[in-house]
């Protein structure tokens, strides 16, 4: 079937029928599922059956390296691993393209599903269908995966198998035969796994005598070798010292190693069509690797790249600076080794008047920002403090000019903007029906407009907004969460730009601009959201022994002030008894240094005050 759709030299014709042969035992898969519905523990329990890994260098969710991993139970970075595994005495090459998670990482998921040919759809017996999910099915769906399948967690007690399958089939249009049970914890139905891996499945399509063409879907860094690059060759094949070319970043290299993906890296002198391999060119910078790139031979490279390749686009921005200045030197060096780790972390220089010297850093969400500040203060020993995250909007001055703003600092002057855009979601909640009442009131509070209700089920709901991404950045996921107690899923994409009413609230402390509690909100909500900080900072703020204005101020209007009442020294206490007129004195006294002191004092904001306006509503 195969040799039918390929046109073949004489010359070639033995060998493509014997690689034709090999290409036909070999499977390109992936695992979807919503976070916490065990996708890494099945992922454990396909290496121990198959002995991928042995005994001993077996451990819980042995492909997520990280600690931070392990501790928060989902998978930041992307893992490959290649399964030999025999089934009816025929052996088969199983190339598990494991996936992130997390709605901040979607770009890669759709990469590595798009090095697949079909994916296994996990979903938890006790929780059944949830929004990320669906949002992974529907990118999965797009690349023209097949699809297998599997309710996990069925030994549980609260497993809900029949409504479980319900929900699945009516998601799919598969039938209740298609599904299969298992519990990747105890090793339930591990092998009926597999053999429906190697049965639905399709073996991977394409010609080992076109030019070399592979979709590089994840990149890592190593010390002493530098960037190793994670690919899936479409046609072709890659040799050791190979002249290669990335077509998207237009970068050429020396294939100094090839090979596959075991728990460590196994060498090979050549990586085939239909195979999951790596290769190592001493690339030292990660912004030269990009996924979702095509990677060729400089002497006969491919005629088309292959499609869907995006420059990833940092969606949440907020500032990190040292907490001693001293430290920025330090803090530039750790920034540098962890964006060769991440190479969706971007950074540039920015100076603060409060914090001094730090950067301006771009996030994929808020969970991607929270992850880098906690590899930050674990792996290089840093304490930072981050700014007020914002979002990315574009405003136009009254010329015509655009103007994109990352931070509040390149905010044009108001007298000068004609309109401003701020980016907008789809989002997507699936929860019980008791709790669309409170669902509704948060996200229409959040500026959302409810597009569709639908029920997947009796019991699960779900709901579809237009909402702004400012919105959900700061305490959205928190709230959703308290308001259901825990029983909803939420996913959104980007829908683009529209016109809105954003303006730049500043916090002024005695008259003087704290720039980096500055922050770009809408209008509507910036008197509650000024009324909110300034009381906070209230309680932050030491006390000196002269009074201090807060206030929250839009251009020159002020919307919102504090004030923090003055230390009063007790200069009265050496007059036992005599005079009024003396104690008079020495208030008046006092009161005249007040207003000198007044006049020169500076105010000391403490790290605390940065942190709080993360945690407004708490």
């Amino acid at each position: 079937m195969l040799m039918s759709r390929v046109t073949v030299s004489p010359c070639h014709r033995g060998f493509f029928v014997i690689f034709a042969a090999v290409m036909k035992n070999i499977r390109n898969f992936s695992i979807i599922a919503h976070i916490d519905h065990g996708k890494s523990t099945l992922a454990d329990r396909l290496l121990e059956f198959t002995h991928t890994i042995s005994d001993r260098d077996m451990h819980a969710q042995v492909l997520d390296d990280m600690d931070l991993e392990r501790e928060k139970g989902i998978t930041i970075k992307s893992h490959a691993i290649q399964i030999n595994y025999t089934l009816n005495g025929e052996e088969y090459i199983l190339n598990l393209i494991d996936t992130p998670g997390h709605v901040d990482f979607s770009y890669e998921v759709s990469r590595a599903l798009a090095a697949c040919e079909g994916a296994l759809l996990l979903v938890d017996a006790t929780q059944g269908i949830q929004a990320q999910t669906i949002s992974n099915l529907y990118l999965a769906i797009d690349n023209n995966l097949e699809i297998i399948p599997i309710i996990n967690k069925i030994d549980m007690d609260g497993a809900m198998i029949g409504e479980v399958t319900d929900q699945i089939t009516e998601l799919i249009g598969c039938g209740e035969e298609d599904i299969l049970l298992a519990s990747a914890k105890t090793g339930i139905g591990i092998e009926e796994i597999l053999a429906a891996i190697i049965k639905r499945i399709p073996p991977p399509k394409g010609n080992p005598n076109q030019p070399l063409q592979a979709l590089i879907f994840d990149s890592v860094y190593n010390s002493f070798r530098g960037i190793i690059v994670y690919y899936r060759i479409m046609n072709g094949s890659l040799k050791k010292g190979d002249k290669v070319k990335f077509v998207n970043s237009d970068g050429e290299y020396d294939a100094d190693e090839v090979g596959i993906l075991k728990l460590a890296l196994e060498p090979k002198k050549e990586v085939k069509t239909g195979d999951v391999g790596y290769i190592i060119t001493g690339i030292k910078n990660a912004k030269e690797v990009k996924v979702g790139d095509t990677l060729t031979t400089v002497q006969n490279p491919c005629k088309d790249a292959i499609r869907g390749f995006e420059d990833v686009k940092p969606m949440v921005f907020a500032g990190i600076f040292p907490i001693n200045t001293d430290d920025f030197e330090e803090l530039r060096d750790c920034m540098d080794k962890l964006q060769l780790n991440d190479a969706s972390l971007t950074f540039e220089l920015e100076t603060s008047q409060a914090l001094g010297f730090g950067f301006r850093c771009g996030f994929l969400g808020m969970l991607h920002m929270e992850i880098i500040q906690e590899r930050l203060e674990r792996e290089f020993d840093q304490t930072v403090i981050t700014t007020v995250p914002n979002v990315s909007f574009i405003a136009y001055n009254t010329r015509g000019e655009k103007i994109i703003v990352n931070n509040p600092s390149q905010m044009p002057e108001p007298s000068s903007i004609a309109r401003i855009e701020e980016p907008f979601i789809k989002a997507q909640v699936i929860s019980k029906p008791e709790y669309i009442g409170n669902i509704m009131t948060l996200c229409i509070n959040k500026r959302g407009i409810l597009i569709h209700q639908g029920y997947l089920t009796t019991t699960r709901v779900e709901l579809t907004f237009e909402m702004p991404l400012t919105e959900i950045v700061f305490d959205f996921y928190d709230k959703l969460k308290s308001l259901t107690r825990g029983y909803a899923s939420f996913d959104y994409h980007p829908i683009g730009y529209r016109d809105s009413d954003i303006v730049k609230m500043d916090i002024l402390l005695n008259g003087e601009k704290v720039d980096a509690l500055s922050a770009l909100i809408h209008r509507v909500r910036s008197h509650e959201f000024g009324k909110k900080l300034c009381e906070k900072l209230k309680d932050l703020v030491p006390r000196q022994q002269f009074q201090i204005a807060i206030q929250a101020a839009i251009g020159a209007k002020v919307v919102a002030r504090e004030n923090i009442s003055a230390m009063r020294k007790d200069v009265t206490a050496k007059c036992y008894g005599g005079d009024i007129s003396r104690k008079r004195k020495l208030l008046e006294k006092q009161k005249e240094g007040k207003k000198r002191m007044k006049q020169i004092g500076n105010v000391e904001v403490p790290q605390e005050a940065f942190l709080a306006v993360l945690k407004l509503n708490d």
